[in-house]
C-alpha cells in the first residue's frame, strides 16, 4: 500500500509516467460503461435484439443475460477495427511516452469520431451544434464529443425503432390471424397470443431468424 502511495507522491519522473498510466487506466475503467453504450453499436444491437424478444412474446427466453452477452459480442466485433486503431494511435504511443496525455487524447478521440460521425444523422448533429451555438465543424476531427456523442445516441435510438417497426410486422400479421380465425370459431375466452406462440416461433426458425437478424446489423455498420 504504501509503495502505491509513493508512485503518486514521487517526484521521479519514471513514477510519474506510471502514475499517469494509472491514472489513465482508472479513468477508462470508470468511464467504460458510458463509452460501451453510448459510443459503440451495442445501443443499436441491444434494442433490435430486445425488439425481436418482445415481437415474439417469450417474455423471458432469451434471458437478459444472452441478449446482453449477444450484444456485448457482436460491439465487440464490430468494434474491433475502431479499438485496434485507438490503441495504435493513441494509447500505445503513450504508453511508450512517444506522445503526451493531450496527445494521446486527440488521436484516440479520431477513431471513434469517424466511426460515430458516419452513423449520425446531420439533422441529430445540426439540433446540438445549434443548441451551443458553436460555428459548423470543416472536417470530423473538430466536432466537439460533448456533441457528437449525443447526437449518435438518438441517431442510433431512431435506426433501431426502425429495425425494430420492420421485426413486428410479420408477427403482428401472425397475431391478427390468429385473433380473426378465433373469434369467427367463437373462441374469444381464448388468448390469440397462446395459439399464435408456436407459429411465431416456427416462422421464425423456419426464415432462420437470427441469422437475418444478425447479418442485418452487421450490414448497418
Amino acid at each position: 500500500m504504501n509503495e502505491f502511495i509513493d508512485i503518486f507522491s514521487s517526484s521521479d519522473p519514471t513514477n510519474i509516467s506510471t502514475s499517469v498510466k494509472l491514472l489513465l487506466l482508472l479513468t477508462i475503467f470508470s468511464l467504460a460503461p458510458g463509452i460501451l453504450i453510448l459510443m459503440t453499436s451495442f445501443t443499436r444491437i441491444i434494442i433490435v435484439l430486445s425488439f425481436v424478444r418482445t415481437s415474439l412474446a417469450t417474455q423471458q427466453m432469451p434471458p437478459n443475460q444472452v441478449l446482453i452477452g449477444i450484444a456485448l459480442f457482436m460491439s465487440f466485433f464490430i468494434m474491433a477495427p475502431t479499438f485496434t486503431e485507438v490503441y495504435e494511435e493513441g494509447l500505445g504511443p503513450l504508453f511508450n511516452e512517444e506522445i503526451t496525455l493531450d496527445e494521446a487524447y486527440e488521436n484516440a478521440s479520431i477513431p471513434l469520431k469517424e466511426f460515430m460521425a458516419q452513423h449520425t444523422r446531420q439533422k441529430d448533429l445540426e439540433l446540438f451544434l445549434n443548441y451551443t451555438q458553436a460555428d459548423p465543424p470543416e472536417t470530423i476531427e473538430d466536432i466537439p464529443l460533448t456533441t457528437l456523442v449525443p447526437a449518435f445516441a438518438i441517431s442510433e435510438l431512431k435506426t433501431a425503432f426502425q429495425m425494430g417497426f420492420l421485426i413486428f410486422i410479420p408477427f403482428l400479421i401472425i397475431d391478427m390471424a390468429v385473433a380473426s380465425i378465433l373469434m369467427s370459431m367463437g373462441m374469444m375466452m381464448l388468448p390469440p397470443v397462446m395459439i399464435s406462440l408456436p407459429f411465431k416461433i416456427l416462422l421464425f426458425v423456419l426464415v432462420d431468424g437470427w441469422y437475418l437478424i444478425t447479418q442485418s446489423l452487421l450490414g448497418g455498420f
